[in-house]
């Protein structure tokens, strides 16, 4: 499943009006197809999954598909779901909307905290009945539960659909272990955009990324560039975007990243509650990062 190695961009779902944006939606699929990036999570945690209807869940995954037309490789979230059989539901019933999807990715339940075994318990139900094959995501910060090391290369050993992980911890030691342990196919993903250096530089495979809405260029090239072994281009490009990333997440995700698409004129800021737009004084600062970044965004050479 080398197809998921490299800069994948979990996708902002733009709003307005209280409704999905499509057209808005289509300039941003182009934007970032066209920007360089591998593969597209449709549906993922910036994509507000969790705020959406079935329907309007539905209408995304479809529209993805066609527009995307089998240029790049494409991967669904599955979210929201904190008991295994309510998950399990959602996947039969998102089954007709998931053709033309390549893989797809879902989180360890948030809020009931289970243990590794009912981590692991749980993901080998998802196996049984998922189409597709998974990309586990371990985002400790959302569902307050850690997947530990241990528990990923078990899983990635107990069934060839567990194809990688996104490891969104930032515990490098876990990274680390991960890493080393895996199976030689199971990729390694990072899913915190200021670590992926350093992650590549140990021997992950890419990236699910929130910044790649905004620059797809600047963060592919650097995320291709460090895969090559080029790390003088590769942190080039990192330091180049490294002063933007705290200003994505002071105000939450996809509040920040939605603030810079709107500052380059791809769709609004709206967000569904709970979230809310960021500050006047955030948009300030992601202004002043953009404004620096604007003549080199799209440099292909860069």
């Amino acid at each position: 499943m080398k197809k998921f190695s490299g800069t994948g961009v979990a996708l902002v779902t733009p709003l307005n009006n209280g409704a999905v944006d499509f057209p808005a939606f289509k300039r941003i699929i182009e934007h970032v197809v066209n920007g360089g990036v591998d593969f597209i999570v449709s549906l993922g945690s910036t994509g507000e999954a969790t705020t959406l209807n079935k329907d309007e869940c539905k209408e995304i995954l479809r529209f993805t598909v066609k527009q995307v037309n089998g240029r790049i490789p494409l991967v669904a979230g599955l979210f929201g779901a904190n008991s295994t059989g309510h998950l399990l539901q959602r996947i039969e019933l998102y089954a007709g909307s998931l053709h033309g999807f390549d893989a797809i990715m879902s989180s360890n339940p948030s809020y009931v905290k289970p243990t590794q075994e009912g981590i692991f318990q749980h993901y080998m139900e998802v196996e049984k009945a998922s189409p597709l094959p998974i990309i586990i995501y371990n985002v400790p910060g959302r569902t307050s539960g850690n997947i530990s090391a241990e528990t990923t290369v078990r899983l990635a050993n107990a069934s060839p659909k567990f194809i990688a992980v996104k490891e969104a911890s930032g515990d490098m030691a876990q990274i680390q272990q991960i890493i080393k342990d895996k199976p030689k196919d199971f990729l390694v993903l990072s899913g915190d955009d200021p670590l992926t250096l350093a992650m590549i530089g140990c021997g992950a495979d890419g990236v699910i990324s929130v910044v790649a809405n905004a620059f797809p260029s600047q963060f592919s090239n650097m995320a291709r560039a460090a895969l090559k072994g080029d790390f003088q281009t590769a942190r080039r490009l990192h330091y180049g975007l490294l002063d933007i990333h705290p200003w994505l997440y002071v105000d939450g995700n996809p509040s920040g990243i939605k603030a810079v698409m709107d500052l380059l004129g791809f769709c609004g800021q709206e967000v569904r509650l709970p979230l809310t737009p960021v500050r006047e004084s955030t948009i300030a600062k992601l202004k002043k990062e953009v404004d620096k970044l604007a003549g080199v965004a799209d440099r292909t050479d860069a």
